[in-house]
């Protein structure tokens, strides 16, 4: 069944921009994140807490938080892989830190250095530590709909991590298309296995553009029931440690597809074909996004 809102959580400051060679200045990622806020975003992926000698794009976190409007309704996430990521985050004064569990173990030694069992563990003390300090957070399951290194990743993998990190009481669970290799009936499979098994936790999807499935994929999750997708302005972004990474599902091209579903998500279409228009700029490119090229349909009448 179609809900009639969908909330979305713009990830391009940093699932974005972790994967740009172009180095954006602090100054530019605090306006990136103010003007998502004037079209409507609510819940923003701001920065995350990362060893910058691995992930120099996110060098100035607490820069950036500490330069950001601090608006009602308004919600910062920082990435975080560790608990010393999570005490900057605290630090730093986000609202929310998101926790990444990659599916398979091969590809969780590279991306956090860390068999999947090793980061589950790390997992319950950052849960203990945000329900302590009143902060939301949210677990990430990476690679939920494949591997780079070890192929099919099983339903029942995902479904178990899932309810292994349930006593760790997570406000939401995000299923990761990291590599963007799912399709739409596995993503509905998918859903429908994890919300048996968690039930009243909500579930956010996060699906990758790599070969052209995204917006459907987040179609398919929207009909299965799932509320909140991550997207990124413009379409930009990628895992570092993914080979062949290519972006996110563009912000502005979800908005568009929700509108004409009759699905709200209060974000301002306009404003963001404006905004990723100011990004190519800053980043000396043409992102993967189409509706600033095509226009938005209807077009919008000139007034007299």
């Amino acid at each position: 069944m179609t809900p009639g809102r969908v909330e979305i959580v713009e990830v391009s400051p940093r699932d974005g921009l972790q994967n740009e060679p172009e180095l954006l200045g602090t100054e530019d990622k605090v306006e990136l994140i103010t003007r998502a806020i004037a079209a409507g975003i609510k819940r923003i992926e701001a920065t995350s807490f990362v060893d910058p000698r691995r992930v120099p794009q996110m060098a100035d976190a607490e820069a950036v938080m500490a330069q950001l409007p601090r608006l009602d309704g308004v919600s910062y996430i920082g990435l975080v892989l560790n608990r010393r990521g999570f005490d900057r985050a605290a630090a730093a004064g986000c609202d929310e830190v998101n926790y990444v569990v990659i599916a398979s173990d091969e590809f969780s030694r590279r991306n956090q250095s860390l068999a999947t069992d090793e980061a589950l563990a790390v997992y319950d003390g950052i849960g203990a530590a945000a329900r302590e300090a009143g902060m939301r957070s949210s677990l990430t399951i990476g690679a939920a709909f494949g591997c780079p290194y070890e192929g099919e990743v099983p339903a029942e993998r995902v479904v178990e991590i899932a309810g292994r990190v349930l006593e760790s009481k997570p406000s939401e669970i995000a299923l990761a298309d990291t590599i963007g290799v799912a399709v739409p009936t596995q993503v509905t499979g998918l859903i429908e296995a994890v919300a048996a098994r968690v039930s009243d936790v909500p579930l956010r999807c996060h699906f990758h553009n790599t070969r052209n499935t995204g917006l459907a994929n987040a179609y398919a999750a929207i009909e299965a029931g799932v509320g909140v997708l991550d997207a990124s302005l413009g379409g930009i972004g990628g895992c570092p440690f993914a080979p062949a990474a290519t972006g996110n599902i563009p912000t502005e091209d979800l908005v568009y597809m929700l509108n004409r579903m009759g699905v709200q998500s209060g974000v301002d279409i306009a404003r963001l074909i404006d905004l990723t228009a100011w990004l190519e700029g800053r980043l000396g490119r043409q992102t993967p996004a189409l509706l600033g090229r095509a226009g938005n349909f209807p077009p919008e009448q000139r007034r007299a």
